[in-house]
């Protein structure tokens, strides 16, 4: 008769590594979205025509940078790198922002809305699992995830799902925010 394999038993460290990795996405996720809204800022900014267009990306970048902020000090704190992919996330940040940006407002928004989408979730998950063992960071991630939320109605509101190809584009912009994630996490 053989015996069952007993499964792993979490080691120390486990909670901080996984924490680390809760960090470590986070901070580029916030990163990431302050670079889009700077790339839309770039080209919308610009246009005599889009102040009112420009006034809401200028404020929601606002609110991600005071995320970006707070993450910045977690990851100090609990001295946590942050991921290997930082200067890419610059760089897809913006190009996705100016990419959307040139396709027109709508576009512009569907990506607010395709990316807050994803993130409402993951902070959500988030939230849920750091409850009980990190209740004031799960606190701080929830009100995130509320400011998150009023970006991705505002974008409903102002046509995202109007945009052209709108479908596709919002696919593509949360499967690329899903594979962000998973990358981020680890490296």
């Amino acid at each position: 008769m053989s015996e069952k394999p007993v499964p792993a038993r979490p080691g120390a460290g486990t909670l901080e590594a996984r924490l680390a990795e809760i960090l470590r996405v986070d901070h580029a996720g916030e990163l990431g979205a302050v670079h889009i809204y700077q790339g839309q800022r770039a080209v919308l900014g610009a246009a005599k025509d889009k102040a009112r267009i420009a006034a809401q990306l200028e404020e929601m970048e606002g609110h991600e940078a005071v995320h970006l902020a707070r993450f910045d000090a977690l990851l100090n704190d609990r001295g946590v790198r942050p991921t290997v992919m930082t200067p890419l996330w610059r760089l897809a940040g913006f190009a996705l922002g100016a990419g959307t940006a040139l396709m027109g407002e709508k576009a512009a928004h569907a990506c607010t809305e395709a990316v807050e989408s994803v993130i409402e979730q993951h902070y959500a998950d988030q939230v849920a699992e750091l409850a009980e063992r990190e209740p004031e960071l799960a606190a701080e991630l929830s009100r995130f995830r509320d400011e998150e939320l009023a970006h991705k109605t505002l974008a409903i509101d102002e046509g995202a799902h109007g945009a052209p190809g709108y479908g596709l584009l919002s696919a593509v912009i949360r499967a690329g925010c899903r594979t962000a994630i998973k990358i981020s996490e680890k490296v």
